[in-house]
């Protein structure tokens, strides 16, 4: 497993995203609780979670105690990994995603959060979601306010574009840590967003790195280069896709979900794969 960094945090390269386990589709939570722990013994050290994975409001936080459970239950060390999560999106009773950045709904969602987490202090706390309905940067000087207050250990922002990425870190400075957008070989778009991280030397968290829960399993189907060096590679096209992200920059660190103990032990091996120039260059142009 190779190390990067998520502020002053040391984490594994690849990291596990929560959200499969708690969504439509889920699965049962001895095969959710494994897949954690499947995570763990491969070396994974980051966890990425959000009070609003889960099925509707009345399980708010469903994914934030499934992970509070199943680092309890492990049987080693779990002192050294980092939960991450996020503030400012819920879902409705009828199951519909809502988003609401008003600072007093950050701070109350923010203690919920602690709650479920088991936790006096967050390790990273995201803002989840700019709300159009909120100027930003009274979300943003709320996520301080909370990071002065001790409930949180460092800062995230989730679903940026570039404008918003500099406005946040004019704010937070230091303690804004991580930007967490959506990045894969069908979704290029936050590639702006990446550069920036890398210039501003904050981590970058690509979120469905492998195309999302429904397209995953079809990556190579989809994207003939990634099949073909996989093949010649003797790996999965998941795993090159993964090596791929990580050799953009020392800031990239994927969290791709999963809901099984195969595919994380997979995703957590392409931290071992190192691909060649040539390699990347045409992974870039497919």
């Amino acid at each position: 497993m190779q190390y990067r960094s998520i502020g002053s945090v040391t984490v594994s390269a690849i990291g596990l995203g929560g959200m499969p386990l708690s969504i439509e589709g889920r699965p049962d939570e001895a095969q959710a609780v494994a897949t954690v722990h499947a995570a763990l013994d491969a070396g994974v050290s980051f966890i990425d979670t959000a009070m609003a994975y889960c099925l509707d409001s009345s399980e708010t936080g469903h994914n934030e105690s499934l992970i509070a459970r199943a680092l309890a239950s492990y049987g080693g060390d779990t002192s050294g990994v980092l939960v991450g999560t996020k503030g400012g999106a819920a879902r409705g009773a009828d199951g519909a995603w809502l988003f609401n950045g008003d600072p007093a709904i950050l701070r109350e969602a923010c203690e919920g959060s602690l709650e479920r987490l088991g936790v006096d202090a967050i390790g990273l706390y995201q803002l989840h979601v700019p709300d159009p309905n909120v100027p930003y940067a009274e979300s943003v000087g709320a996520m301080g306010d909370l990071y002065d207050a001790g409930k949180i250990r460092a800062i995230g922002i989730s679903n940026v574009n570039s404008g918003q990425l500099l406005e946040a870190h004019g704010i937070l400075g230091e303690r804004l840590v991580s930007v967490q957008n959506n990045f894969s070989p069908a979704s290029r778009e936050s590639e702006p967003q990446l550069r920036l991280c890398d210039e501003l030397g904050i981590a970058f968290l690509p979120y469905s790195p492998l195309g999302g829960i429904s397209r995953a399993g079809a990556l190579g189907s989809a994207h003939a280069a990634f099949a073909s060096i996989a093949e010649a590679r003797g790996v999965s096209p998941q795993q090159v896709c993964l090596a791929w992200e990580l050799a953009k920059s020392p800031v990239v660190v994927p969290i791709p979900g999963s809901s099984r103990p195969s595919t994380i032990e997979d995703s957590a091996a392409a931290a071992e794969l190192e691909l060649t120039a040539a390699e990347l260059a045409e992974l870039d142009a497919d």
